[in-house]
């Protein structure tokens, strides 16, 4: 994404935005916290050309090549489009993220015993389906690869060494220091809790997607589920039943960034390229800015 001069009240995540509504200026201080602030809605997306776009990848030798990917590639691409879905409050403040960065939580084995661990990746506006199965498929099979912790897991641990009472004082010093812009940039590289987007594959667990809170910790507007496939029969204009596969999305937000129009717009955005995940094979035209 375009890098802005660094002006005075930015943080090192993001742009502050001077040049919103006053309604918006107001809203971090009517809802102080994003629990005040969850948007919750379900969606269905109809993935057929997903699943044979799947398969064509498949049948090029990107054997791993999954309906996530898809589904980062269209948020992606949306972002590039509607750049304020792409803000999140801090301090009272809206900002401008600076880059897209993508939140997911992985095992090193698909086991009750294996651990999991948060990587975090971050996405050039134009990237195509293939460059973010390339770089999410690079980051699983480096963790994966790695007998060592992941730096989420180096961070964790160490914080599980201090007494119980100072890791709480501990933590009232990283959430002040969050509030005023001043958390380290190393700890803003691996925490999940400070990103664009988390989401969660319910899918591969073989269950519906559930809706999964956004935390107040951090700064993450967005958090989306989707869960397994489903079949569907409906009837085609010739009056026949036809199967269509549809996969379902819970999708939970902070409504402070932008208003429900915008939401709407681009989420609208996100599941016509859901519905037709070759059009994001080109990259865009033209990437849109924020407002600063």
């Amino acid at each position: 994404m375009k890098k802005r001069k660094r002006r005075f009240g930015d943080r090192a995540d993001g742009y502050l935005l001077k040049n919103i509504s006053p309604m918006l200026k107001l809203t971090p201080f009517i809802m102080r916290y994003r629990s005040d602030s969850l948007n919750m809605f379900t969606s269905s997306v109809e993935i057929s050309a997903a699943e044979k776009y799947i398969k064509q990848k498949h049948a090029e030798g990107h054997e791993h090549f999954g309906l996530v990917h898809l589904i980062i590639a269209a948020y992606v691409r949306t972002v590039s489009q509607r750049p304020a879905i792409n803000r999140f409050v801090s301090g009272q403040q809206i900002f401008s993220r600076k880059n897209i960065e993508v939140a997911i939580t992985i095992k090193k084995e698909m086991t009750l015993e294996s651990p999991d661990t948060c990587i975090k990746m971050i996405f050039e506006p134009d990237a195509t389906p293939m460059d973010v199965y390339n770089q999410f498929n690079n980051a699983v099979v480096e963790y994966r690869k790695q007998q060592q912790e992941s730096d989420f897991d180096k961070t964790a641990r160490i914080l599980n060494y201090i007494p119980r009472f100072v890791l709480k004082f501990a933590m009232f010093l990283l959430r002040t220091l969050d509030y005023f812009g001043l958390l380290p940039k190393f700890l803003l590289k691996v925490s999940p809790f400070h990103a664009s987007l988390v989401i969660t594959s319910m899918g591969s667990l073989g269950i519906p997607p559930v809706f999964h809170h956004i935390y107040d910790f951090g700064n993450v507007p967005l958090f989306v589920a989707f869960g397994k496939r489903r079949k569907v029969y409906e009837l085609n204009s010739e009056g026949n039943a036809e199967e269509k596969h549809y996969t379902d999305l819970c999708v939970v937000t902070d409504e402070r960034i932008c208003d429900g129009y915008y939401y709407a717009s681009a989420f609208k955005m996100m599941q016509r390229l859901m519905r037709n995940p070759y059009k994001m094979d080109t990259p865009p035209e033209e990437i849109i800015e924020d407002i600063d």
